[in-house]
């Protein structure tokens, strides 16, 4: 083989292992932000070691007062953290259309969950189902453009 060949081989190879390596990771699907149920919340799901994690991102009282803080949380000495930025998923992992972990928690509510599991419906919408021992409760997402 000429050294031009070579090199282009090698470029070649080079330029196709991004493509490969996306599209085997089965998290890639969930990952970016998604509009919650109530009241025009968004979560961005995102990278967090090996697992996934989501945080808040938005919201209709976030607009009104981006200082808002976690005044229902059921621990008192949580309720002065900000909710922007707030992580409200933990520790999911699976994939390719069904991710476990926990907690989960929901600032509107205060509610913590102890485990959670996400399915993939299709690319842009998802159901995310949140539970404290036997009762679950469970929100559909879609995908924020």
């Amino acid at each position: 083989m000429s050294r031009s060949g070579l090199a282009f081989a090698i470029v070649a190879l080079l330029a196709g292992t991004p493509a490969v390596a996306s599209s085997q990771d089965p998290a890639t699907p969930l990952i970016g932000r998604w509009k919650t149920e109530r009241q025009g919340g968004v979560v961005e799901i995102h990278r967090c070691g090996e697992a996934l994690c989501g945080r808040v991102v938005d919201g209709a009282p976030l607009r009104t007062n981006p200082d808002q803080r976690d005044v229902r949380n059921g621990n008192a000495a949580l309720r002065s953290r900000k909710v922007m930025g707030l992580r409200v998923l933990e520790n999911l992992t699976g994939g390719p259309t069904e991710w476990k972990g926990g907690p989960v928690y929901d600032p509107d509510s205060g509610d913590r969950g102890t485990s959670s599991r996400i399915t993939l419906v299709s690319r842009d919408v998802i159901k995310l189902k949140g539970c404290v021992g036997p009762i679950c409760r469970t929100q559909t997402w879609t995908r924020a453009k």
